[in-house]
């Protein structure tokens, strides 16, 4: 299985309001960008927008190590909770609906045919990828912004 590395950031100008995401795939010695954005959203449909499109560029299956600055995309991977909340009908432990169960569903579709990895950084404290996906996700919020001007 071919090695991928990924990582992504979503941004999102109030919340909801105009938002991007940004992604950046790295296999063997070539990269790719991709971004995206809408006008109405929130940061973490953006984050999870990321992954879904950075998982679907992908032409086969691959073995992925994706980098994240998202708790809510980490955790719902690893954690579980996500495959949880699909198997109690998107209704999460406390009873409470599961935000974005469309965005989720998708995402768990590409993980069963993705070995993915997790890792989680801190946003904002200068891991040069995720700064990167950052600018192109910001660059994307502030074309919608001004769309909605």
């Amino acid at each position: 299985m071919e090695r991928v590395e990924i990582f992504t950031d979503g941004a999102c100008s109030g919340n909801p309001g105009p938002g991007g995401w940004g992604a950046l795939l790295r296999i063997g010695g070539h990269s790719k960008e991709l971004s995206g954005g809408e006008a109405q959203t929130t940061n973490n449909r953006m984050e999870l927008t990321a992954v879904i499109e950075a998982l679907s560029a992908l032409k086969r299956p691959c073995s992925v190590v994706l980098t994240t600055d998202s708790r809510y995309v980490a955790d719902g991977i690893s954690k579980g909770w996500a495959r949880s909340w699909k198997k109690n009908g998107w209704v999460k432990s406390d009873k409470k609906p599961a935000l974005n169960a469309d965005l989720w569903e998708r995402l768990l579709d590409l993980l069963d045919v993705h070995d993915v990895e997790i890792v989680w950084v801190k946003g904002h404290h200068g891991h040069p990828e995720n700064e990167l996906c950052d600018r192109l996700a910001v660059a994307q919020r502030d074309i919608y912004s001004s769309k909605t001007l």
